[in-house]
């Protein structure tokens, strides 16, 4: 496989032909619904229009029929010869008994036929009747009214139309509309490929990108124009990439600074050694000497893989356990171990403790972070200086300042003094016993147990370190 390729992932199962099916389902559905209830509501509107208009002409036709008291052949046709039956197909008039008095469908005697219509029937039951039907087409539209005298039905009037004009102007209807949904639908399709391949190909791009990160070239950047999601995805993964690049850079220089702290004592032991090895006349005196050295460079080993091991902890974000602890308590604990060396520097070490100041942390954790702070500001210190520890409640806060009369640092490195590995004075740094690993540890640390810390303004003389953690409740005792 190529190095910054990436699976790909077959059409019937990409995104880009999801979108396409789903867009074209429901433009399908969208489009059987526009075709068919027009139709409907054409058809029912045209339903109607018809039986309004059939049962009046035959409740007419009745009205008039009514007043001859006896349906005869020669007085209905009489009669309906003076009424308007424009636009129907068969009008058809029958006595009390179903006998055809009068019809317009046929010219032959109709003394001995019968309308055998159910409309007929219904109608000679003293039911007005309607029925009307779309089919081959034309609409089939029948109506039949009885004919009343006196509260005594006589006989009905039967209608019936043939209409070839309205169904061809719904057939009409119908095929415009088949047409303009053929149109729409080739549209929406092509429009549906459009947009599924704008919308997948950022994710595509995204996808790439993925891809050259798995590789390690964290300088890629997603190029997505837009304020959509796919637009906030790439900033996203845009500053995920920054962020790895970072760490990467980060990562880097921590090898290569590890290695080169491993480096110098582990030179200086091989060289040691081979002076001893190599040297037949060399004397006891500077046989322990050498052997000393060695012993300081082990000690300087030992301390730089410590913190090496303390660094990884933090970076692993194990869980440990934690408690309510009093700052106070520990800060007497560092000050009391670093009295000696303290003594020995001739620096003072104070204490400014206020009341009790309960942080929730781990105690190994807690007491790391004073202990560098405070072993920094005497190590680093002038003769005849001082170390200022204080500690207090502030705005629901624990504060605590660690603050020295030393060398200070200059305002170029103040940036980086929480950085692995860096040192102000590299060779005071070492000679002080320092691996330029304690503030790296310190930062950790605060940040792990939800604190903060931030070094002082630059002075001409002195370092201050303000370390702030949330106040922690007091835990009941049982």
């Amino acid at each position: 496989m190529n190095k910054h390729q990436r699976k790909d992932v077959s059409f019937p199962h990409s995104l880009r032909f999801k979108f396409i099916i789903s867009y074209i389902v429901i433009i399908s559905v969208l489009l059987v619904l526009l075709n068919t209830y027009p139709m409907l509501a054409t058809q029912n509107l045209i339903f109607r229009n018809k039986q309004s208009t059939l049962e009046s002409q035959t409740s007419v036709m009745a009205s008039y029929l009514s007043e001859l008291q006896e349906l005869q052949a020669d007085g209905v046709a009489q009669v309906m010869s003076a009424l308007n039956d424009d636009g129907l197909t068969r009008v058809l008039v029958t006595d009390d008994s179903g006998l055809i008095l009068y019809d317009t469908a046929t010219d032959e005697a109709s003394a001995t036929r019968y309308a055998l219509f159910a409309e007929v029937t219904q109608a000679l039951a003293g039911n007005v009747v309607f029925q009307s039907a779309y089919q081959d087409g034309a609409f089939r539209s029948g109506a039949a009214s009885p004919v009343v005298y006196r509260n005594v039905i006589i006989g009905a009037v039967y209608v019936y139309e043939y209409d070839v004009e309205q169904a061809e102007m719904l057939q009409g209807l119908q095929d415009n509309l088949w047409k303009l949904s053929v149109l729409f639908f080739a549209i929406a399709v092509l429009f549906s490929i459009f947009l599924s391949h704008r919308m997948t190909s950022g994710i595509s791009r995204l996808l790439s990108g993925i891809a050259v990160l798995r590789e390690g070239e964290y300088q890629y950047r997603a190029d997505l124009q837009g304020k959509d999601e796919l637009a906030l995805l790439a900033e996203e993964f845009n500053e995920l990439a920054e962020r790895l690049e970072q760490t990467d850079e980060v990562r880097r220089r921590f090898v290569s600074d590890a290695s080169h702290e491993l480096k110098t004592p582990l030179a200086s032991i091989r060289l040691l050694t081979d002076s001893i090895l190599q040297s037949d006349q060399i004397d006891m005196a500077t046989t322990k000497e050498f052997v000393a050295d060695i012993g300081d460079e082990a000690q300087r080993l030992s301390r730089i893989t410590e913190a090496l091991l303390v660094l990884t902890r933090l970076d692993d974000g194990q869980e440990v356990p934690s408690a309510v602890l009093d700052v106070r308590d520990s800060v007497r604990d560092a000050a009391h171990l670093l009295e000696p060396v303290a003594r020995e520097r001739d620096v003072t070490i104070q204490l400014h403790l206020e009341e009790r100041c309960p942080v929730r942390s781990n105690e190994d954790d807690l007491y790391q972070i004073l202990f560098n702070l405070m072993e920094n500001a005497v190590k680093y210190n002038l003769p005849g200086g001082s170390v200022t520890v204080s500690a207090w409640q502030a705005e629901g806060k624990v504060q605590l300042r660690v603050e020295d009369t030393g060398i200070g640092i200059p305002e170029a490195d103040r940036d980086k003094v929480f950085d692995r590995f860096f040192r102000v004075d590299k060779a005071r740094s070492r000679a002080a016993g320092g691996t330029g690993l304690g503030l790296s540890i310190v930062w950790d640390t605060v940040k792990r147990w939800g604190g903060d810390i931030t070094l002082g303004p630059g002075a001409e003389r002195g370092t201050w370190f303000l370390v702030t953690f949330p106040l922690a409740q007091e835990e009941a005792s049982l």
